[in-house]
């Protein structure tokens, strides 16, 4: 097996040019940039320093921007929301800002809420207990999201850490379309985090315009590779090659992120269209019960390094040393068995670009990386 490729994501937890090129002389070979909500233009000071910080380590380090494709996220608010279970809460469309809101009247639904009155069960006595406190989060998502949502569906939020349930239409006070939630799962949602309608397919854009944009400048920023979120078939990596073709990017790397059932039922068709494969587990563990993620990896896997198919695995790698400065035993042993089954590449994301310990995050990563392809090295094993 080759040299493993270690990948960090920039944020601002890593984002001095001092603490990057620690990161690159730790062992980083490469640094992801996600543009799910910026433009890469506004990232130049960063790209900059990323380039500058190699150079100081003597490296000729990789830069992946991480596109938005058909991703779904929620919109913005000002501050952290935070959801307890049993608590309703309220989709809105995200054409106006999230955050607190007053209650709003409520559509009755039949069948809601167990078969009760809707407008009783969340009624403020319901949402709040006996507190009072007649504000109520209000969680934005994209109009297409919104429309397509039905009573009882589930929304997963943030790789799936919380977990909401639809439960009615709201009516007077809200204007446009909007509906009630209960949470089943709770913790603090913050801005632009993920979504995912388990069960749900929406036609949604290959690219957006700020992807093509983006496209259109990644050579003058040293991009050397491109992530698409939720690619579906063949047909989405066809589309991004050709728009790369035009931006005259062509040379540029192909990432094709499975994220998806659908992606996954494809990969055989997908596979000639891209350069890696992305084993993205946080959406992708979000579209099964979470115990069969292992069994999809592994085929995933499998299934690449039969087609000769370079791989990369990512999602929560270390995500305990995001808080803490030392990684669990089952994070270091997920590592050793991403390289032992032959990736050609692992990520970091949350743990450098928001974490607490980026330095320390790469030293485990790299020193793991090693001890697996050390082992790996013998032919008994």
């Amino acid at each position: 097996m080759g040299k493993t490729e270690i990948y960090g994501t920039i944020g601002p937890a890593c984002a001095r040019e001092e603490i990057l090129t620690d990161l690159f002389c730790l062992g980083m070979t490469g640094i992801r940039l996600n543009l799910s909500h910026t433009g890469l233009e506004e990232c130049r000071e960063w790209t900059d320093r990323i380039k500058a910080a190699a150079k100081g380590a003597g490296k000729q380090a990789k830069l992946l921007i991480d596109l938005q494709g058909p991703e779904l996220r929620i919109g913005g608010f000002q501050q952290p929301l935070e959801l307890a279970e049993g608590q309703m809460a309220v989709f809105v469309g995200d054409g106006k800002n999230g955050g607190a809101a007053p209650i709003p009247q409520l559509e009755p639904t039949r069948g809601a809420a167990g078969g009760g009155d809707l407008a009783a069960a969340l009624s403020p006595e319901s949402a709040h207990g006996d507190s009072g406190d007649e504000k109520i989060a209000e969680v934005p998502l994209p109009e297409a999201v919104l429309l397509a949502l039905k009573e009882g569906q589930e929304v997963l939020l943030d790789d799936g850490k919380l977990l909401l349930k639809a439960v009615g239409a709201g009516k007077a006070g809200m204007p446009g379309k909007s509906v009630w939630c209960r949470v089943l799962r709770g913790g603090t949602l913050k801005p632009r985090k993920s979504i995912a309608l388990p069960g749900v397919k929406l036609k949604l854009p290959v690219l957006t315009d700020s992807d093509r944009e983006n496209i259109r400048c990644a050579r003058s920023h040293g991009v050397t590779g491109v992530m698409l979120p939720f690619v579906r078939s063949a047909e989405d990596l066809k589309e991004l090659r050709r728009e790369l073709q035009e931006a005259g990017a062509g040379e540029l790397e192909v990432f094709a992120k499975i994220e998806n059932m659908e992606g996954a039922s494809h990969l055989e068709e997908l596979l000639p269209f891209a350069d890696q494969i992305v084993i993205a587990r946080g959406d992708l563990g979000n579209s099964m019960p979470l115990w069969e993620l292992p069994v999809v990896q592994a085929e995933i896997a499998r299934a690449c390094r039969l087609a000769g198919k370079p791989f990369l695995v990512v999602t929560q790698m270390l995500a305990s040393m995001e808080e803490h400065p030392f990684p669990t035993r089952a994070e270091v042993s997920d590592i050793f068995r991403a390289v032992s089954e032959g990736a050609a590449s692992v990520m970091v994301t949350g743990e450098t670009a928001v974490g607490k310990y980026p330095a320390e995050t790469i030293r485990f990563l790299a020193n793991t990386v090693k001890a697996a392809e050390a082992y790996c090295k013998y032919p008994s094993n």
